[in-house]
């Protein structure tokens, strides 16, 4: 499951990262509010990836996403790439756990090296 979370959440790093040049753009606020708020996002991204086998960390990644799809009251793209990443976080858990569950089964019933 980490390794499927944490790749989208290395790539909703990069999407994070070209909103934040979109909205100084499109939107009045400064720079220095548009990158504070993207590179907390980004930086979050990149601590979720190592907390992913922790207590909470899947919890902050839902947090995330519903972050992520906030962000549409300022860059209205958002709203669909926060809904298509919300969509890939939820495959990634499900099928994460799923492949994690066939290889503790596999483990289990292979005999230890000799």
């Amino acid at each position: 499951m980490r390794t499927l979370c944490a790749s989208t959440l290395l790539a909703e790093f990069f999407v994070i990262g070209f909103a934040g040049l979109v909205a100084m753009r499109l939107t009045d606020h400064g720079a220095a509010t548009v990158w504070t708020v993207s590179g907390v996002a980004m930086a979050l991204c990149l601590l979720l990836c190592g907390m992913l086998g922790r207590p909470g960390g899947v919890q902050l990644g839902w947090a995330l996403q519903v972050a992520l799809i906030a962000s549409g009251f300022v860059v209205p793209t958002m709203f669909v790439l926060g809904a298509v990443f919300t969509l890939l976080w939820w495959v990634s858990i499900r099928v994460g756990t799923t492949v994690d569950r066939a290889k503790a089964e596999r483990a289990a019933a292979s005999p230890p090296a000799p």
